[in-house]
């Protein structure tokens, strides 16, 4: 579709107006996952998407990806950094500077939230998106200067926390709480899911695991089938002993980190199935037992692997169709949070 002939988003929100897009919907960062012909795809449909910057090995491949991207469209998107534990961390404040160098003006971010990488970041004008799974992390990012936050449920893949707690008590309390934009993330792959949370009181959603199963990602085919294969049931829980948690697709590998774990709790005693070279190996051959590889609940809601586009006006036509003329939509309500 033409720009002239995009038609008119009909579900604005807050979260819309920050960051210039048409449609409440997000796609986060996705190690391996999160590259130009993905992002580049949100983006032309009306979305958010995110390079992923630790998917690329320094920040000049990253500097390349983001000129890629540029290539392909012309509509905003952001970068990606995800800062876990690790013991030989990225130099993020680095790759904070080189984002900004390559004139990238939204980043989404994850996990920890240092001082020198916010700083980089808020000096230099850039819109920040901070994910959280607790509302007290939330509170404390929005106290530091972020934009706007994703606030991820428990059913979320990746690393949805320590206290599980789901998305239908976490949002609305997250409404109840905060007074800037605020998408919710985990569980959701619908229409259905994005009516809901704008009628919980998010401003759009975040969605990992269904971008993953559409023709653009850049993952093989048979993680894709998997995936409309998956139900609810087909995910595991891994790092618990660790107090790191991770949801992954259950698969031989992740029961052994397991049992491992459950045997001796230390990360050595596991190290060597989660490297993520052999998570990368199973999106790059289609290896399913190759590595962990991360996955959320929302598997059992995909049926099939459509375009991004096509993906992006179901969603929207659908949310639209259940909310009706009155949109459930609240704004932003300055002090709200305080």
């Amino acid at each position: 579709m033409s720009e002239p002939d995009r038609p008119r988003p009909p579900l604005p929100t807050p979260f819309t107006a920050l960051f210039g897009i048409d449609h409440p919907i997000v796609q986060g960062g996705m190690q391996w996952i999160g590259r130009a012909e993905l992002t580049a795809a949100v983006a032309e449909a009306g979305g958010l998407g995110f390079l992923t910057a630790m998917t690329q090995p320094d920040t000049d491949a990253l500097r390349r990806e983001i000129d890629r991207c540029r290539e392909m469209t012309s509509r905003p998107f952001g970068v990606n950094i995800t800062m876990l534990p690790a013991i030989s961390p990225p130099d993020y404040p680095g790759i904070a500077r080189a984002i900004v160098a390559a004139g990238i003006d939204i980043v989404e971010t994850a996990g920890s939230l240092p001082a020198d990488v916010l700083d980089v970041l808020l000096d230099a004008g850039v819109r920040v998106l901070h994910k959280c799974t607790t509302l007290r992390h939330a509170l404390s990012a929005r106290a530091r200067g972020v934009h706007a936050l994703s606030i991820d449920g428990f059913e979320c893949a990746g690393h949805p926390g320590e206290e599980d707690v789901p998305g239908l008590v976490l949002v609305p309390r997250a409404a109840d709480l905060l007074d800037i934009p605020f998408v919710a993330s985990g569980g959701f792959a619908d229409g259905r899911g994005l009516a809901a949370a704008l009628a919980l009181g998010a401003h759009g959603v975040n969605m990992g695991t269904r971008f993953l199963c559409t023709r653009e990602a850049p993952a093989h085919e048979r993680v894709k089938q998997r995936i409309v294969a998956g139900t609810e049931r087909d995910t595991e829980l891994i790092f618990r002993p660790l107090r790191n948690t991770a949801r992954v697709a259950r698969n031989t590998v992740s029961a052994e980190v397991v049992r491992r774990l459950g045997e001796r709790p230390r990360f050595d005693a596991v190290r060597e199935l989660v490297a993520g070279s052999r998570g990368r190996r199973v999106f790059e051959t289609g290896d399913l037992e190759a590595g962990i590889w991360t996955v959320g609940l929302s598997q059992a809601l995909i049926h099939d692997i459509p375009t991004v586009a096509d993906l992006m006006d179901r969603l929207v036509a659908d949310a639209a169709s259940i909310i009706g003329p009155r949109s459930p939509v609240r704004p932003a309500e300055p002090g709200a949070g305080e």
